[in-house]
C-alpha cells in the first residue's frame, strides 16, 4: 500500500491530489490544511470525480491532524501564501518559512521515512530551510521548480516550433524564480534533433524570456498564481518516487561540490528514484552557463539569508 500526503490544499495542492488519484500513483492521498473544512471539501469533491472518471485511489481531507498523514511514502509540500501582482518571491520568505518549518517538522513526527518533496514558495529558499533544519539526507529533501519550469520551457518552443509539446525536450537549471532560471536552449531538441535547426536565434531567445516571466506572466494574466502546472509537476515528481521510474528531472537539490557550488539548493538534472534523488547528473555547460549558475546561486544566497 502506498500513501501520498499534499499539505495544503490549495489550488496547487487539490490539483497536485487530483492529478496522483487521476493517474492511480498511490492507494492513498490525504489532503491536510490549517484552514476548517477546506481539505475535507476538495477531498470530497475529487473522489465525485472517481466513478466519472474511473480511478480507484482514494482520497481523504483533514484539517491539521497530522496523524492520519502517518506512514507516507511522500510528502508535498505545497503550504504557504500565494504569489500575488507585483509581490516578488522575495516578498513570501518572512511569513511561509515560518509554515514551511512548522508542517516539515510534523511531517516528520509521524512519516519519519517519507520523502519531502517542496513546492512553496519561493521554493529555493523553503527548500533550503527544510533541509537545514530537518537534518534529512538532501536525496529525501528537494524542491519541484525545475520541472514545473522545463515544462514551460518544451510549451513556448513548441509553440513556436509548431510542434507536438510531448516531441519537444528541454530541460531549466539554476533557481525558480525570473531572475535565476537557466533554461539550456543549446540542449533544447525536437525529435531529438536540435531546435536551433528549426528555429532562429531570435525564436530561440524568445522562448527563453518566455521562460523565465512564466510565473509572472501567469500571475499577471490570473491575479494569482498558476496552479494546475505546478499541481501536475507535483505529481510528476511523486509518481517517479512511487514508481521508482529513474527519471532525470531538473530538482532542487543540496548541492556538496556539484556544478562547483556548495551551501545551496539549486536546480541540478537529478535521477529521481524510490529514494528520492538517487544520482545528481553532472552534465558539462559552457563557461557561460557556468557564470549564469554561479550568479544564480548568489541571487539565492541572498535570498536565503532572509531566514538565516
Amino acid at each position: 500500500m502506498s500513501k501520498v500526503t499534499v499539505i495544503g490544499a490549495g489550488n496547487v495542492g487539490a490539483t497536485c491530489a487530483h492529478v496522483l488519484a487521476l493517474n492511480e500513483v498511490a492507494n492513498s492521498v490525504v489532503l491536510l490544511d490549517v484552514k476548517e473544512g477546506v481539505a475535507e471539501g476538495k477531498a470530497m469533491d475529487i473522489m465525485q470525480t472517481a466513478q466519472l472518471i474511473g480511478f480507484d485511489t482514494v482520497v481523504s481531507g483533514t484539517t491539521n491532524d497530522y496523524v492520519k498523514t502517518e506512514n507516507s511514502d511522500v510528502v508535498v509540500i505545497t503550504s504557504g501564501l500565494p504569489r500575488k501582482p507585483g509581490m516578488s518571491r522575495e516578498d513570501l520568505v518572512s511569513v511561509n518559512s515560518g509554515i514551511v518549518r512548522s508542517v516539515a517538522d510534523n511531517v516528520l513526527k509521524h512519516s519519519p521515512n517519507a520523502v519531502l518533496v517542496i513546492i512553496s514558495n519561493p521554493m529555493d529558499t523553503m527548500t533550503y530551510l527544510a533541509y537545514k533544519e530537518l537534518g534529512l539526507p538532501r536525496q529525501r529533501v528537494f524542491g519541484m521548480g525545475g520541472m514545473l519550469d522545463s515544462s514551460r520551457f518544451k510549451y513556448f518552443l513548441s509553440n513556436a516550433l509548431g510542434a507536438n509539446v510531448s516531441e519537444v525536450e528541454a530541460m531549466v537549471l539554476g533557481g525558480h524564480g525570473d531572475a535565476t532560471m537557466i533554461p539550456l536552449a543549446r540542449l533544447a531538441t525536437y525529435k531529438g534533433i536540435p531546435v536551433s535547426e528549426f528555429l532562429s536565434a531570435d525564436e530561440v531567445a524568445l522562448a527563453v524570456d518566455n521562460t523565465k516571466k512564466g510565473g509572472t506572466i501567469l500571475t499577471g494574466l490570473l491575479g494569482t498564481s498558476a496552479w494546475l502546472a505546478p499541481g501536475a509537476a507535483g505529481s510528476w515528481v511523486a509518481e517517479a518516487i512511487l514508481r521508482d521510474q529513474k527519471k532525470i528531472i531538473p530538482s532542487c537539490v543540496a548541492l556538496e561540490g556539484e556544478y562547483g557550488l556548495e551551501d545551496v539548493c539549486l536546480g541540478v538534472p537529478a535521477v529521481i528514484g524510490r529514494g528520492g534523488v538517487e544520482r545528481i547528473v553532472d552534465i558539462s555547460l559552457t563557461d557561460d552557463e557556468k557564470v549564469e549558475m554561479q550568479e544564480s546561486a548568489a541571487k539565492v544566497r541572498e535570498m536565503n539569508s532572509l531566514i538565516k
